[in-house]
């Protein structure tokens, strides 16, 4: 019984740590998915050259 408290701490830690990676991930998901619209690789570029 006297182990269950800090047990319960220790998850509520990685509970914490896996949430805040999962946000932080999240957002520069999604950054990069704007940015790669405002910024096309070379290949992404020469596409669409040959496009127009």
């Amino acid at each position: 019984m006297l182990a269950a408290v800090p047990w319960h701490w220790w998850l509520g830690a990685g509970l914490l740590a896996a949430g805040l990676g999962a946000i932080v991930m999240l957002i520069a998901g999604y950054l990069k998915a704007v940015e790669a619209k405002k910024h096309p690789t070379r290949a992404q570029r020469r596409a669409q050259d040959q496009s127009q």
